[in-house]
């Protein structure tokens, strides 16, 4: 239900007469001019808003003919009292809210998303016309509680609050369930989206979306922050791909997808990645398929490929692609052996960096590409969530767990007690690694697998220990741009991983969605 605060005035003058804002809000102007603005004539008023299909969303209705003057809209949603992260602030342009098929000839339907459950919220509405002068109204919207199935979300154990005036670069993360649809979080502990949805590893967020990828299929599911979803074709390369696995990552021109499936040396587990486009016209951009590229590169360099490449077996284990700019290529994780850097074009090995007592460099070809540490750095080590950083580092989430599926008798590396970040600087020409920075929490928190670690603005990080407590817990970490703790949230973890695998910032205090 909507109880709704009339702002009155707005008052300016034109052509020497006193005009008040129409429509039942205030209208302000782009000049101090005499001209009558499309904001001060308007006749739009807000007729209703509708519950969404959580209580983390409602849908407000504008009404009246001006409608077709309306270049975007703007809603801001207040914070609770002692709140320390920004408003939920997300700008709706016409274009978007129309291809949405929410425009009417004399009414619009506006999506607001990111509320409090079981709390009237004030929300700010800011009505931008095409004359760019601004109407705006002043709406309580007032939410259902939510009822959490799992008992997890809404009852975070607050190990360290983010303090009033610390400086991090997010407000809000997105923590991606294996129990229900991705979950977004203020950096206060406060649940603000959930959606209704078949819970998938495979997820990934951009520009108000969710793309969701099938474990059972090839299928992709869209969802929309209003929480309506919709399945989407995808044009793949191999009619045997069976499922998408882990990560979805951006590439260059779509996404890099990981699959399990068949291809010509058998069953392909977890060692195929797809850069391929929802759009079911456009074809696949690139295949990566590190069984094959493995193969013939071991073969071209004197080494027995099949002691290596073991299909059926999980031998490699994608976790997470980044895509480089700096050089056009791809970083592919693989928890059993190594990050692997791969030419975008030609796929050809540039490096590889990872635990040289693990099974891998055993084998002269593989050794030949590999990065020299520099003392005192911590190799990745069945890693998780690969990027390169603002500054062209690469970091990772270094879990620090050994091999799982090494042959009988192969070495399977080294296993820490502790989890860390990991960023590390590149040398190419010396074929060296330098580890930059790390984040060992005091060397007191091990999450063997899963987890995560990613950069956000002012060069804030995410971290995510997603099985820390032998598998109970995952902590949500956010370290400011000296790499100080600003805020500690744990939470239950009823199976491995499934709370939060994976998280990532989300810019939910300044987003804008444009199409």
């Amino acid at each position: 239900m909507a109880l709704r605060k009339i702002i009155l005035g707005g008052v300016a003058l034109v052509l020497g007469l006193a005009f008040s804002g129409c429509g039942g809000g205030s209208a302000g102007t782009n000049n101090n001019t005499t001209e009558l603005t499309d904001a001060l004539s308007s006749n739009i008023t807000i007729a209703d808003t509708q519950a969404g299909v959580t209580p983390f969303i409602s849908i407000l209705k504008l009404v009246g003919s001006d409608v077709s003057l309306v270049d975007s809209v703007t809603f801001t949603i207040a914070p609770k009292p002692a709140s320390v992260s920004s408003p939920v602030k997300v700008t709706w342009s016409k274009t978007a809210l129309s291809n949405r098929g929410d425009v009417r000839n004399t009414s619009l339907e506006v999506p607001v998303f990111g509320l409090y459950a079981g709390y009237s919220n004030d929300v700010k509405i800011q009505v931008e016309f095409n004359d760019q002068s601004v109407q705006s109204f002043d709406e309580t919207i007032t939410t259902q509680a939510w009822a959490d199935p799992t008992g997890i979300y809404t009852e975070p154990t607050i190990v360290q609050a983010r303090a009033p005036g610390s400086s991090l670069g997010f407000n809000y993360f997105i923590m991606k369930s294996l129990l229900l649809s991705p979950i977004i979080v203020d950096t206060d502990g406060e649940v603000r989206w959930v959606a209704p949805a078949t819970p998938s590893q495979a997820a990934y967020y951009a520009d108000g979306q969710f793309i969701l990828g099938s474990t059972s299929s090839t299928q992709i599911t869209a969802i929309d922050l209003d929480g309506t979803s919709s399945d989407l074709p995808l044009q793949l390369p191999q009619s045997s791909l069976t499922g998408f696995t882990h990560n979805i990552d951006p590439g260059p021109h779509g996404l890099l997808m990981e699959f399990d499936g068949k291809d010509d040396l058998g069953t392909s587990l977890e060692d195929i990645v797809v850069e391929a486009s929802p759009n079911p016209n456009v074809p696949p951009f690139q295949v990566f398929d590190l069984a094959d590229i493995l193969t013939d590169y071991m073969k071209e360099n004197g080494d027995d490929p099949t002691q290596f490449v073991r299909p059926g077996a999980d031998w490699f284990h994608v976790n997470a692609t980044a895509y480089d700019p700096a050089d056009n290529s791809v970083i592919v994780s693989s928890r059993e052996n190594f990050l692997i850097k791969l030419d975008y074009l030609t796929h050809k090995i540039i490096w590889i960096l990872g635990d040289p007592t693990k099974y891998w460099y055993t084998f002269p070809s593989l050794r030949a590409k590999a990065l020299t540490l520099d003392a005192g750095g911590l190799y990745p080590i069945g890693q998780h969530a690969v990027s390169v950083t603002s500054d062209g580092n690469v970091m990772v989430f270094n879990d620090g767990q050994g091999s799982y599926n090494e042959p009988t008798g192969e070495p399977s590396g080294l296993t820490r007690t502790y989890s860390e970040v990991s960023v590390y600087s590149i040398d190419t020409s010396n074929m060296t690694a330098h580890e930059v920075w790390g984040f060992d929490y005091g060397k007191t928190v091990f999450s063997p697998i899963c987890g995560s670690v990613y950069e956000s603005p002012r060069q804030s990080y995410l971290v995510d220990f997603a099985t820390a407590a032998q598998f109970t817990q995952a902590r949500l970490v956010g370290l400011d741009s000296n790499h100080n703790v600003v805020f500690d949230f744990q939470y239950n973890s009823p199976s491995y991983c499934s709370a939060a695998w994976n998280a990532i910032p989300i810019p939910l205090e300044d987003l804008k969605i444009d199409n």
